[in-house]
């Protein structure tokens, strides 16, 4: 079985895993366009390695399932989740909590729904540009040029840096990135090979969050320019989800919680973007695609 994948070191990490979970894989590292004509920045991660799909160049391609569009090519399907890492947001910075970050902090994410989200709560913060991969990000922190950065805390774990978190966010406080934390396995329609390999190693619970958060943010026809979180979580009390939309600057979002029945977890994503519809997010997610 080839796998492809971007080669960060996030991303060879992440497709290590998946390679171990199958007793064996190769490996095979793709380069990603910069520019997509499809899905807006998350789709600059995926597109390379969905070329390769089409093409045969590998069998099963590996994705951050946050940056999965909802809008797969007709030639590909989602076949497979690996089990879930842990899906929070997590500060790295000296706080213990959201309300212990020092006044006028300078806090550090590329993210507008991270963005969005600190500002909503804490509209004293200066959240700023910061783009990079892991290191990259955790060096400038450590240079001085902010006084705490947000990263997710599933890529801090799978990199080994899983100390440097001084705190996660409740989904309360900031809810995650539909799929953060999660691998989601794409193939080519009709590779039975594929398909039973990605099946032999597919959590199922993840798979049912995963279907809330991907149904309701292609209800909500959000994209990675429109600060929107959606988490889902199957405990043993049932389904519950937790969703955010929101301005970039904080003025203004719209939450929303929701439980629902885990043999249906597409219905439940819909009618949970649905209540965001009827409170107002459609206006909101407009004019943040404006702003952003």
């Amino acid at each position: 079985m080839r796998l492809g994948t971007r080669g960060s070191a996030l991303a060879l990490a992440q497709t290590r895993l998946v390679a171990d979970a199958l007793g064996g894989a190769e490996i095979v590292e793709v380069r990603s366009e910069r520019s997509a004509k499809r899905g807006g920045d998350k789709a600059r991660f995926v597109r390379g390695i969905e070329e390769a799909l089409i093409a045969s160049q590998v069998d099963l391609g590996v994705h951050s399932a946050k940056d999965l569009p909802t809008d797969l090519p007709g030639e590909l399907e989602l076949v497979g989740v690996a089990a879930r890492e842990d899906p929070a947001d997590a500060f790295v910075g000296e706080a213990a909590s959201l309300d212990e970050i020092p006044e006028g902090a300078r806090v550090g994410t590329s993210s507008l729904r991270r963005r969005a989200q600190l500002l909503a709560a804490r509209p004293d913060l200066e959240v700023e540009e910061l783009r990079g991969n892991v290191d990259t990000r955790l060096r400038r922190l450590a240079e001085g040029a902010f006084d705490g950065i947000v990263l997710a805390a599933a890529g801090l774990r799978r990199l080994g840096r899983d100390r440097e978190v001084a705190f996660r966010f409740g989904a309360g406080e900031m809810t995650p990135a539909a799929g953060q934390g999660t691998l989601a396995l794409e193939a080519r329609r009709g590779d039975a090979a594929a398909t039973e390999a990605a099946a032999r190693i597919t959590d199922s619970a993840t798979l049912v969050e995963l279907t809330v958060e991907r149904g309701a943010v292609a209800r909500l026809d959000a994209s990675c320019r429109t600060p929107v979180g959606v988490r889902a979580e199957l405990t043993g009390a049932g389904l519950r989800a937790d969703a955010f939309v929101g301005l970039p600057d904080g003025s203004e979002w719209v939450r929303d919680s929701l439980e629902g029945d885990a043999e249906d977890p597409a219905a439940l994503g819909r009618t949970l973007a649905e209540r965001l519809l009827s409170a107002g997010a459609a206006d909101v997610l407009g004019r943040a695609g404006s702003m952003a």
